[in-house]
């Protein structure tokens, strides 16, 4: 049965300017600069702790700070907020037509919420895997084979969705058809972390081609 899975930050809102900000604040506050390019290079979709034990090695409590950061995104991420253009059309199709979806993030569940509410898409998932949750997170495929599991579904029917290149390593990884979107990256970067194929955005003119995978044979 043909299945959707979606990453969140990135991919179904372009969240990532309030994330980067906050970090900026917090590397500031340990007398550390960080540019945008720094945070896409470093910091792009992956696990708050997993960064924290690359540049705040000494930090105490990274799991404390890890919710201080993302109690600061909550705060300032607005309701309601933009989705990626064309992905409220998409989930609504898939609703439709009863095709099995879930999220697969590595944002706290706390976030996770707060961003499909923002965007009014909360009702549509039941499946909702957090990254932090699971034994790995991604780059690790672990979070996606979840999903997959959950869903009773095999990776050969699933198309997943995803902005950096930890998700697109993850995704790749899991078996699934892996599609990157350009809202921070350019097609040969997502590409070398996995991509078979990258979108624009929801309403690029190749989701068609891609989403007849799901009634055909996916490779």
């Amino acid at each position: 049965m043909p299945t959707l899975l979606f990453d969140l930050d990135g991919t179904m809102l372009n969240s990532d300017p309030i994330h980067i900000q906050v970090y900026k604040e917090l590397w500031a506050s340990r007398g550390m600069d960080l540019t945008d390019e720094g945070y896409m290079r470093d910091m792009h979709g992956r696990l708050n702790v997993d960064i924290y034990a690359d540049f705040l090695p000494d930090e105490p409590d990274p799991q404390g700070l890890s919710d201080w950061k993302e109690a600061q995104f909550r705060d300032r991420l607005p309701r309601p907020y933009p989705a990626m253009p064309g992905v409220t059309a998409l989930v609504k199709e898939a609703v439709a037509n009863d095709w099995p979806r879930a999220i697969v993030t590595n944002a706290m569940r706390l976030n996770a919420e707060a961003m499909l509410d923002a965007i009014g898409l909360r009702q549509y998932f039941d499946v909702i895997v957090i990254g932090e949750e699971c034994p790995r997170g991604k780059p690790d495929p672990y979070p996606y084979i979840e999903a997959m599991r959950q869903l009773g579904v095999s990776p050969s029917s699933a198309i997943a969705f995803e902005d950096s290149p930890s998700g697109m390593r993850a995704a790749r990884a899991s078996g699934a058809y892996s599609v990157g979107i350009r809202s921070a990256l350019d097609d040969e970067t997502l590409r070398q972390a996995g991509a078979f194929e990258t979108l624009q955005d929801f309403t690029d003119p190749a989701l068609p081609a891609i989403l007849a995978r799901l009634t055909g044979a996916l490779i």
